[in-house]
């Protein structure tokens, strides 16, 4: 069986998650792990939002305690297992695949769920560690996201797009602009995206890398957003809670006095991004990028501009 060690220790080594399948390969290793409650000292239940979960390690992880984990998305071991044949068809067909209803539950929960597992297995490092975790972590979604769309046929990467800039009387120059996501059909960039874990502190950016891509060339290139969820712990041991890290006046204020997002999309969506009437028109689940939205945003502007692509231990470039 395998070890809390070695899953922290494959967790923290970027080279272990080159491929779908090693990220699907871990989260099962993970969830076999905790699915035996003798390798957990405890779960501890969130005070102000029961469905949320927080693991406590033993003297193996330093009895460090989780990320919240939300039980109506977290798969079991078992149903893990279950689902995998379905999820991987579903990553394999993406907007071919017309799912129901229930597979784009599926698919969601499959996301977070190994993301998730990732993030669990990295916060049982020590405490000095864990600003570490934290950017393994963001890679590595990163990089998921990446590996999702490749596996679609699609040409994407994180990389530095150089825009080029060209005024009468003025010598041409290029504008260089790193970005998460670079979606590209030849030398055209079609999709540029911001992928992050949550989008606390960074929510702005991407919609200004709009604004300033639209004012310097003219082209309504779409932008999206993907995040896995907005939630933190809160509180102190052992009543812990959870906290909500979205800024929803920002982002409201961004749509409006500044320009919307072509598409922003959460695997843990939170309560008022259902309800708010902005929110709800803007915000959506990851499974509509994939089977919906992708195809569609594709076929929109686009702008000839030059991308250097990160190294291969950054991105999965095709």
């Amino acid at each position: 069986m395998t070890t809390l060690p070695e899953l922290r220790a494959r967790a923290a080594n970027k080279e272990s998650f080159r491929e779908v399948g090693h990220y699907l390969s871990f989260a099962q290793h993970y969830l076999d792990f905790i699915s035996d409650p003798r390798r957990i000292q405890a779960e501890i239940v969130s005070q102000n939002e029961p469905h949320y979960r927080f693991l406590q390690y033993k003297d193996d992880g330093s009895f460090s305690v989780t990320r919240p984990l939300n039980s109506r998305l977290f798969f079991t071991a078992d149903e893990f297992g279950r689902a995998l044949p379905r999820l991987t068809q579903l990553i394999a067909k993406g907007r071919g695949a017309q799912p129901t209803a229930a597979d784009r539950e599926l698919f969601n929960r499959g996301i977070y769920t190994i993301q998730q597992t990732i993030g669990a297995a990295l916060d049982s490092l020590p405490i000095g560690e864990s600003n570490k975790a934290r950017k393994i972590n963001g890679d590595l979604f990163e990089r998921l996201i990446q590996l999702l769309l490749c596996a679609l046929g699609v040409d994407c990467t994180s990389g530095t797009v150089a825009v080029p800039i060209v005024m009468p009387g003025i010598e041409p120059f290029a504008m260089k602009f790193q970005h998460d996501l670079v979606i590209k059909s030849g030398e055209l960039v079609k999709i540029i995206g911001s992928v992050k874990t949550s989008s606390k502190d960074r929510l702005g950016k991407i919609f200004v890398d709009k604004f300033l891509l639209h004012r310097m060339t003219g082209r309504d290139v779409p932008h999206v957003a993907i995040f896995l969820n907005d939630v933190q712990r809160k509180g102190k041991h052992p009543r812990y809670g959870v906290s909500a890290t979205f800024l929803p006046g920002h982002f409201k204020g961004y749509t409006v006095k500044l320009n919307s997002l072509d598409g922003v999309y959460y695997c843990d969506i939170r309560p008022n991004m259902l309800t708010e009437p902005i929110l709800r028109q803007h915000i959506r689940t990851f499974d509509h990028f994939i089977f919906d939205d992708l195809g569609e945003l594709l076929q929109r502007d686009a702008i000839a501009a030059s991308v250097v692509r990160e190294d291969p231990e950054g991105s999965p470039a095709r």
